[in-house]
């Protein structure tokens, strides 16, 4: 006999209500599959979501990161050239540094209109400085509180005495165009 034929008997054999019990429960399984089965689709769509979305956020933390990066430079910018008073000049703010050196001789460049600023450049020359001095001098440039770049810097240790160097470099005021100053 085959196994279906076997089942088959089985199945007549039985009584009534055992064969009505047998048939909820071989419902209620059937049920437990198709409701299993559809949760598994469920569970993979949402997996392939899931998946997808970590990738966008691969790639957009990078992005997060540069903005983030960007807005805290240009919000610095911003608060410097809202610092700047309309008497600020590159001789004042090397003066207010204190740092002074033999000699100090600045000379205007012509600077460059710049998108939202322009440029009050001058040419710095500064002697006998010691190399602590230098540095210190290049900071507070750098990272004071008014708009300035260092376009050209150049150092170089004196002859005469080996401890103390030269100065000279290109310094840019940026000033804000009158249609931008607040």
């Amino acid at each position: 006999m085959r196994p279906l034929e076997i089942i088959r008997e089985f199945w007549q054999d039985l009584d009534p209500s055992t064969r009505l019990w047998l048939g909820y429960i071989l419902i209620a399984l059937l049920a437990a599959a198709v409701g299993w089965s559809a949760l598994s689709a469920k569970v993979q769509d949402l997996e392939k979501k899931r998946s997808a979305r970590e990738t966008v956020l691969k790639d957009l933390l990078p992005l997060k990161m540069a903005y983030l990066s960007a807005r805290q430079s240009s919000e610095q910018m911003n608060g410097r050239m809202a610092s700047l008073r309309p008497d600020d000049s590159l001789s004042k703010i090397i003066e207010d540094i204190g740092i002074k050196g033999k000699s100090v001789k600045i000379a205007p460049v012509k600077g460059e209109d710049r998108a939202g600023f322009t440029e009050d450049a001058a040419d710095i020359r500064i002697d006998g400085l010691t190399l602590n001095e230098a540095v210190n001098l290049l900071y507070r440039l750098e990272k004071g509180s008014r708009p300035l770049v260092v376009k050209k810097c150049n150092l170089r240790t004196r002859f005469d005495d080996p401890s103390r160097c030269d100065l000279s470099m290109v310094l840019a005021l940026l000033r804000p165009t009158a249609g931008l100053a607040k």
